[in-house]
């Protein structure tokens, strides 16, 4: 019975022995990574190139898709459907304070529209999400921001592939006095309140390859969209150059405790038809945005429970938890809206250009918007920063690439660039007398996200593998020509008090992504295509 019983277990094991190369006979999905086009930014397009050959070399199936820039914006935010996309988040002073970038992980953040389009989920990290925002202890929170960033590195759900300096540069001969803000150069929105005409055009013309996405306040997911209505829309905090909180549209900002928060708006402020803004409208607002199903601002409306009107120029915030950066991000954030003209519209989200409201009651006023060509604001006189304004106006001119940017910024048909120069471009700049080249740091980042709903992007160490497997230093040295950083966390090298330096890295190592591949039970057939 014995000798039976080891023969049998012997067959078995032969058989399944037989069965295993069988069941790790299934090939890897195809891949498929968007980016933008050549012609709107040859560095991210390269770069995918530069990621696909050396996923090619991985076994994989590696198609690149470009895409015009809002066509990639709906794939990544508004539909999800995508394997990875190359992107950008913008360095904008809000931004400083970690709070946007973290949100970009929280797993709340997933669903359609919002900031966490790859669908990252890890519940540790949102009870740390929680936990920072609620804490008031600076240290203490920065301590728990070091934790976070620990703890989503290993798994790599989107990987910071660099940190491109902001090299930009206006026309000296037309004005001065243009300041560059780190992380937005000079298309910031203090530029156009701080600009002094030199010569005779009082009207400042700013160029660019890309115009917004779109102009409805309730709809735009790109920088493009927000650093124009940020002009004509007023909010209740303004952020200063120096990146302090400022009473804007509100004079005052008083905590009564943890959850409750006391606002008290300017008196005299008025829409740009002519009504006057009222606390009703600032309730209104917070109301039509938490009620919506916009999802770019939750990370921001999340702590706001609700919002009551406690006079005619004074609301009361009442949060369902503390939040540390309420005042500096919430407030400075969210546009101010019209009650009288938005409160008719019941889906925000569907209206077409033509029936979008545009009026807002900010420093400049909304002229016109010719698409794929122009756009202009006027000054607002009756603002209570109009007396600062120098300028007459803005002008946006949208050209196809960033080719006609330069041209157009070389031939004075424009005064500054709102889009960082290309490095051929840099040193041309750099010896024409009339310009003058500006160079900040850049906190935003480009980076590549995964669908963490999609084979292979579900497995942890297929991402480990192919983060492994992209030449971060070659897209820094070659296609930046060293203007530039690697990346690491979410959390850039230059905001140092919030970055942490200590995460794990993935330098560049095709013999690692193989190692990570076999180590998770990978192979390959005999033509080296990647089996599972």
């Amino acid at each position: 019975m014995k000798s039976s019983h080891l023969l049998a277990c012997t067959a078995l094991t032969a058989m399944l022995g037989a069965v295993t190369p069988a069941l790790a006979q299934e090939r890897v999905p195809p891949v498929e990574i968007f980016t933008t086009t050549e012609s709107y930014d040859p560095i991210r397009y390269e770069g995918a190139f530069i990621i696909a050959d050396a996923w090619r070399e991985l076994g994989l199936d590696v198609t690149v898709s470009p895409l015009e820039f809002r066509t990639l914006l709906d794939r990544f935010y508004s539909e999800q459907n995508f394997d990875t996309v190359i992107m950008g988040w913008s360095g904008r002073v809000d931004r400083l304070d970690p709070q946007f970038y973290l949100g970009s992980l929280d797993s709340r953040q997933g669903v359609m529209g919002a900031n966490n389009p790859g669908g990252y989920s890890n519940p540790d990290y949102d009870a740390l999400y929680d936990a920072q925002s609620r804490e008031f202890d600076i240290e203490a929170r920065r301590d728990i921001v070091h934790e976070m960033q620990e703890l989503y590195m290993p798994d790599v759900p989107v990987v910071v592939l660099f940190h491109r300096d902001e090299v930009v540069a206006y026309n000296n001969t037309t004005f001065t006095n243009m300041n560059a803000m780190a992380g937005e150069g000079l298309y910031s929105e203090w530029v156009p309140l701080e600009a002094q005409p030199v010569g005779d055009s009082q009207t400042l013309r700013i160029g660019g390859p890309q115009e917004p996405d779109n102009v409805n306040p309730l709809a735009s997911t790109s920088v493009w969209g927000w650093k124009w209505m940020r002009l004509y829309y007023d909010r209740l905090v303004r952020l200063t150059p120096d990146v302090e909180p400022m009473p804007w549209a509100a004079t005052s900002v008083d905590a009564v405790d943890d959850v409750t928060i006391d606002v008290t708006l300017r008196e005299g402020m008025l829409w740009h038809d002519g009504e006057a803004v009222t606390a009703e409208d600032v309730a209104f607002t917070f109301d039509y945005y938490m009620n919506s199903d916009y999802s770019y601002f939750n990370a921001y409306l999340a702590p706001v429970e609700s919002v009551e009107v406690t006079g005619d120029l004074t609301v009361r915030f009442n949060l369902s938890e503390p939040s540390a950066p309420f005042a500096t991000i919430t407030l400075s954030q969210i546009p101010i809206l019209p009650k009288h003209i938005w409160e008719g519209i019941e889906n925000p989200g569907d209206l077409t250009p033509e029936q979008i409201p545009t009026v807002g009651s900010g420093p400049f006023i909304y002229d016109r918007y010719d698409r794929g060509e122009f756009m202009s604001l006027a000054t607002n006189p009756d603002h209570f920063y109009a007396d600062n304004i120098s300028v007459d106006g803005v002008e946006f001119v949208i050209y196809a690439d960033a080719e006609g940017v330069f041209t157009a910024l070389q031939t004075g048909q424009i005064d500054m660039t709102a889009w960082r120069m290309e490095p051929g471009q840099i040193p041309l700049a750099e010896g024409n007398d009339n310009l003058t080249v500006v160079s900040v740091p850049d906190f935003g980042y480009f980076h590549m996200t995964f669908n963490t709903r999609r084979a292979p992007f579900d497995d942890v160490a297929a991402r480990r593998a192919l983060t492994y497997a992209m030449d971060r230093e070659r897209m820094v040295n070659v296609l930046l020509d060293g203007r530039g950083e690697v990346g690491t966390s979410v959390i850039a090298p230059v905001n140092a008090y919030w970055h942490n330096p200590f995460v794990e890295r993935f330098d560049f190592d095709m013999d690692a992504a193989r190692a990570e591949l076999e180590a998770a039970g990978y192979s390959w057939d005999s033509e080296g295509r990647l089996l599972r």
